[in-house]
């Protein structure tokens, strides 16, 4: 007879009983950012439905919108000129009547290696495109998880990379999560982080073109129109996984559009 038990992560419970919203810092408002904000939208609209106190999000990001952005990104015309995290924000806002922040800057430490003002929050959802962003926000986090403020500790980290045709979403926590006794389940506290787990792999991704593209076309050779829809619903139903059950036997997946397979990621 087989008695071992599923790995599972529970969600820290400042989660699921908060009494004000919950902070959240999405880093990144191009292809897969700009489709968040919408999905995060419907999450926090359910929640407050649900008797929960919702998500309070701040958007970063020092791009501009360019007509290269038409098509693939949530972006109209009209907003051409505009920083990509005021236009999503004002957006987000006028439809929905939230009180969401947009930072027009970029999520890092400044030429003193000071942390960024408002960093703090208990959520972070990464959509960037270079690795040496990634590394940032580790340092950032590691950095943030020492100081002494309760409600807005950094708790988890999302992640969500791409290249042209595959990707994947990647679920850390930062720092340990208290975890309940359990009977039915064997809990796991740590969830790595990915450049803890794959640090070698990005830094030899290091080498791929990251110029921004100068139209839609140019755009599309690098990554395909549905890839960061795809990875954007995939990956949000996993955070919703953690508010609505509590707990997950996943902690993200790679994920390939191309032959439509993706590969789900056990928490260990």
């Amino acid at each position: 007879m087989n008695t071992e038990k599923t790995k599972v992560h529970f969600t820290d419970n400042h989660l699921i009983n908060p009494t004000n919203p919950i902070a959240v810092n999405v880093i990144g408002a191009g292809g897969t950012g700009s489709k968040l904000i919408i999905a995060l939208l419907e999450m926090n609209h359910s929640l407050i439905e649900l008797g929960h106190a919702g998500l309070f999000v701040r958007l970063w990001d020092d791009d501009v919108i360019t007509n290269a952005n038409l098509g693939r990104q949530r972006f109209a015309e009209c907003e051409t000129g505009l920083y990509k995290s005021v236009a999503l924000i004002n957006r987000a806002n006028r439809w929905a009547g939230t009180n969401w922040k947009a930072e027009s800057r970029k999520f890092e430490k400044d030429s003193l290696d000071r942390l960024p003002d408002n960093a703090g929050a208990s959520i972070y959802i990464s959509c960037v495109d270079s690795v040496k962003s990634r590394f940032e926000i580790a340092d950032i986090l590691g950095r943030l998880s020492n100081g002494k403020a309760y409600s807005n500790r950094p708790r988890y980290w999302l992640d969500f990379g791409n290249s042209q045709h595959i990707g994947q979403v990647l679920l850390s926590t930062i720092g340990t999560i208290k975890q309940p006794n359990s009977e039915k389940y064997e809990t796991v506290a740590s969830l790595p982080m990915v450049t803890e787990e794959f640090g070698e792999l990005l830094k030899q991704s290091e080498q791929q073109d990251n110029t921004p593209s100068c139209s839609l076309a140019e755009a599309l050779e690098k990554q395909d129109l549905y890839i960061n829809s795809s990875l954007v619903q995939m990956g949000c139903s996993l955070l919703w996984g953690l508010f609505r059950n509590g707990l997950t036997p996943y902690r993200g997946f790679f994920h390939n559009l191309k032959d439509f397979r993706t590969h789900p990621i056990k928490v260990a």
